[in-house]
């Protein structure tokens, strides 16, 4: 009973569409293991232009969109490298056409590039230096805010919405700028938060944005209307990354509280989730249902949104440094995930992004393989399209200069990734 007691406790309420989704990833994982990629059949008796079987329109709806990829090594010689940030690139997001990076570093700076058209697998390198910056905003000194338009300091998160409308970008110094992201003009500043603010991310289809801090809460803002809505509380200590999909709702890391948080923000609550013993430094969501996030301690967390224990932890992710004695895990310093689909990446300070799988209906890490690259990954982001990854490498780490890669350069790396796909679509011409 107390065992029955016990798991009863890890179990988060769930709504029925919560749980008519959940029940649909599970038979499509079933379906893939055995090799099948049809949708549910239709059941006896159904009449033609009868009304759907609402489960089966999920797993139909569901059916395009998870996809199962296999990755091959990118040829070193394909990686590309922009540089242009004086200091190390803290962060960067990719347009929603795949067609711009915008990056932003310690130094305050604020780049967009445009990547080549076509296939990205073959980056002619002209085209790349041709048109890697069509905008640049310089960053300022300390205290001239008023009167530059760019930022005074570190600029350690930003976002994207999700019709590539508007930029936000956030910094050490307290301040949220929104940009006009097609011709990278200031839009308006943000002011509210009381320490560096160290997460954003816009609601997937809206202009509401969630920023979060490290004065320990989440706020919401109203980016076409410049408008304040309202502030969330619950982390013990700084929070040090966010994110969000479709739902009204965010994730958040909580740094040396050691605890991951689902905040609901119409009802203003919060789920609390724990499985790291370090600080928890970045998380990303992978689906409506499942998220990712990385601790100072080298552990790779896996998480379903019903349970407040990870699905799966992977301890010492990218190994150990120090010398014989005195080793210490290799810190995660940023996640990505490719939406809806199995494909994790890390980065850390290990001279190497390393790629996952989330194997057994996410209930395992299976590491693929390791893209080497010197100096803290301080971001990283697959394309919509899943035929790049794009990281953010400097000198130190993106929250602190704790120690300092004299090696690295501080720049975008763009890397190409060569991917076949392992079980086709049910709804594709010929799929049995």
């Amino acid at each position: 009973r107390r065992r029955e007691a016990a798991a009863a406790e890890e179990e988060v309420d769930e709504t029925p569409q919560e749980k008519k989704l959940r029940l649909a990833k599970q038979y499509l994982e079933e379906l893939r293991q055995l090799g099948e990629s049809r949708p549910a059949p239709e059941p006896r008796g159904a009449a033609p232009g009868a009304e759907p079987d609402p489960h089966a329109l999920v797993l139909g709806s569901l059916s395009h969109i998870l996809c199962f990829l296999q990755v091959q090594p990118p040829d070193p010689a394909r990686i590309r490298v922009l540089r242009g940030h004086q200091l190390p690139v803290t962060c960067l997001v990719i347009s929603p056409d795949d067609r711009f990076i915008f990056s932003a570093s310690k130094d305050g700076s604020l780049i967009k590039c445009k990547l080549p058209e076509g296939d990205c697998d073959a980056f002619p390198a002209g085209e790349v230096e041709s048109g890697k910056r069509l905008c640049v905003v310089p960053g300022g000194k300390k205290g001239t805010e008023e009167r530059h338009m760019g930022h005074a300091s570190h600029v350690l998160c930003m976002a994207i919405s999700s019709d590539g409308k508007y930029l936000a970008t956030g910094d050490r110094n307290k301040l949220i700028m929104i940009w006009d992201a097609a011709t990278c003009k200031r839009l308006h500043i943000f002011t509210g938060h009381r320490d560096a603010v160290s997460g954003l991310s816009f609601r997937k289809g809206t202009h509401q944005l969630y920023s979060a801090s490290h004065d320990r809460c989440i706020k919401v803002w109203d980016v076409a209307e410049n408008a304040y809505v309202e502030t969330l509380f619950g982390h013990q200590d700084v929070i040090t990354g966010l994110d969000s999909l479709s739902r009204e709702c965010c994730v958040t890391s909580g740094g040396r509280d050691g605890t991951v948080r689902l905040w609901k923000i119409p009802e203003e609550s919060q789920l609390v989730f724990s499985g790291h013993q370090g600080s928890i430094d970045c998380i990303q969501l992978i689906n409506e249902e499942h998220m990712v996030s990385g601790a100072d301690d080298g552990s790779l967390a896996l998480w379903g949104l019903t349970k407040k224990k990870p699905l799966a932890l992977f301890r010492q992710a990218h190994g150990e440094q120090g010398a014989q004695g005195l080793q210490q895990p290799c810190w995660i310093s940023a996640v990505a995930a490719l939406r809806n689909s199995d494909l994790l990446a890390t980065g850390s300070h290990s001279s190497s992004v390393k790629l996952w799988k989330c194997g057994e209906g996410f209930r395992k890490l299976e590491h693929l393989l390791d893209i080497p690259l010197v100096g803290f990954v301080n971001s990283l982001k697959f394309s919509a399209a899943g035929d790049f990854l794009v990281a953010g490498i400097g000198q130190e780490h993106r929250l602190g200069r704790w120690w300092r890669i004299k090696e690295a350069k501080n720049s975008i790396c763009i890397i190409p990734l060569k991917q076949k796909t392992t079980a086709s679509s049910p709804e594709s011409p010929g799929s049995s």
